[in-house]
């Protein structure tokens, strides 16, 4: 007895010497297609943009292909009124300010839309911008009056002919930011039979003519919730007018009020876009640690998963957002107009998810519980794109079943606060075209792998279009791999279902 226990002694020490072998994860990507992502961005609005909008350090560091972040939606604020001076300062809810960062993001292609946070004050009930909230207003409620309602519309034409005006063709408008959120700064109520009516009732004065692409965002709630989605989607007249199904997050995972509400609206063929929430921007005395930045990119993640289309964060520049604001009191990392760790987690997602199509994958989640690892799986042309994030200290070995033989890949990592580990870029070694493909994946990481679809040896003759096989001679098997010429068809394979011709074929 006392012999087993020395032998069984030795054996452990031994075991502590050796290295660990790190577990293995088994990851399927399926064929079966989703949304088509539009993409990425944030808003140009008062606070940290200030001076508001005519500061355009921001867009210059995050938006466009030749940034290292790659945004490419912005946000503005449709202030309540315009007083024809070009020179008045923002206090005046001028419109002007978002002008100089709008043109950027346009030159370099991106997509800009604005947000009312209340039309003009003498549209209202309490006539006044302010939302009502507040001992000044006696609370009462600011709702758009009745017999306003067909001024509304009017007045967003003012707005896009302004900016163009000013040689900014503006891509969308929203309804109102928040309708259901009764506030004390520039705010306005609707119920959500308001806003059926007044879409149904007075949205075809939205001049699409002479604002041709011009396309029209629903009311974007505070938690994007399904009541004040639902009913524009259910309403003929109102789906025809809405072409984006918009909501923020505030309270809600994504994969909870988000996914529901994007039920219909992907039913119907509208977009859903996510157009505002801000992460750990209760952070008063330090910038995000390294699992808070990780949560920020299952958020990107989940929001994906959710059928979301498009994803604009909050403000660009703060200590909790993409750029730096200068503020000592967050640290020496905290320098103004200098890139932070957020941003480069959004450049996995904006730089390469943006235009590609979602692939479902065998580890999806469904709902909002936190996982220690979360995936997501996509194809852009000839690439097939995996997200994976782990949130644990252990590593990993990621098994990748993949839909189409590769070639080639590359691995994108970020794995710390740190600015040399934000972004580091290493081949993936692919010894022949393959269906299967393991790669590492760090403890502690957001992960993106990106792999070149075999194209030359396929019988697939567009992976973006599921099920349509290329009309090339030869026979194929279903990993597209050529295997035969079609003379061989008869007599000479195995059994089994082939492609040939673009069609599948029993050999019996």
């Amino acid at each position: 007895m006392k012999r087993f226990s020395i032998i069984a002694l030795l054996h452990f020490m031994i075991s502590l010497c050796l290295p660990l072998s790190a577990a293995t994860v088994v990851l399927s990507v399926n064929k079966t297609q989703k949304q088509t992502i539009t993409g990425f961005g944030a808003a140009c609005c008062d606070g940290a943009m200030c001076p508001y909008g005519t500061d355009t350090n921001p867009v210059k560091l995050l938006y466009g292909k030749q940034s290292k972040i790659g945004l490419n939606i912005m946000r503005m604020e449709i202030s309540p009124s315009f007083n024809g001076d070009d020179n008045a300062s923002w206090s005046n809810y001028n419109w002007q300010g978002c002008v100089p960062s709008a043109k950027i993001v346009k030159q370099r292609g991106g997509i800009v839309f604005g947000t009312p946070w209340s039309p003009p004050g003498e549209y209202k009930t309490n006539g006044t911008a302010q939302g009502g909230n507040s001992d000044s207003q006696g609370n009462q409620r600011g709702k758009l009056r009745e017999d306003c309602y067909e001024k509304f519309f009017p007045w967003l034409n003012s707005y896009l002919k302004y900016m163009k005006s000013k040689g900014v063709k503006v891509d969308a408008v929203s309804i109102q930011n928040e309708p259901d959120w009764w506030v004390s700064y520039s705010g306005c109520l609707y119920d959500p039979q308001d806003l059926v009516t007044l879409v149904k009732n007075h949205a075809w004065m939205l001049d699409r003519e002479t604002y041709p692409g011009v396309r029209l965002i629903s009311g974007e709630s505070l938690g994007f919730t399904q009541n004040y989605t639902d009913p524009l989607m259910r309403d003929t007249t109102c789906r025809k007018q809405i072409d984006i199904v918009a909501g923020h997050m505030y309270g809600h995972a994504p994969l909870t009020y988000m996914k529901q509400a994007a039920v219909l609206a992907t039913k119907y063929g509208k977009e859903v876009w996510m157009t505002e929430h801000s992460v750990t921007d209760y952070l008063t005395d330090r910038l995000p640690n390294w699992h808070e930045q990780l949560q920020f990119a299952e958020e990107l993640n989940e929001c994906m998963l959710a059928g979301c289309t498009g994803y604009i964060y909050w403000y660009m520049r703060a200590h909790w957002a993409f750029v730096g604001t200068g503020e000592s009191k967050y640290g020496t990392a905290n320098k103004k107009n200098t890139l932070l760790p957020r941003a480069y987690i959004m450049a996995h997602f904006a730089k390469h998810v943006t235009g590609s199509t979602r692939l479902t994958t065998s580890r999806d989640m469904t709902s909002g519980q936190e996982a220690a690892q979360e995936y997501s799986a996509y194809i852009k042309g000839d690439s097939l794109i995996v997200m994976a994030i782990d949130t644990t200290k252990t590593a990993y070995d990621l098994k990748i079943r993949l839909p189409y033989a590769v070639k080639s890949g590359e691995h994108l990592v970020s794995t710390g606060n740190e600015t040399a580990n934000l972004c580091q870029v290493q081949p993936i070694t692919i010894e022949e075209p393959s269906t299967m493909v393991t790669v590492n994946m760090p403890a502690r990481s957001l992960n993106t792998y990106i792999f070149m679809i075999q194209r030359e040896d396929t019988g697939i003759e567009d992976v973006k279009a599921e099920g349509q096989m290329a009309k090339r001679e030869g026979v194929y098997d279903f990993s597209g791999r050529r295997i035969a010429s079609s003379k061989t068809v008869n007599g000479n394979l195995p059994a089994g279902i082939y492609i040939q011709d673009g069609k599948k074929v029993l050999i019996r």
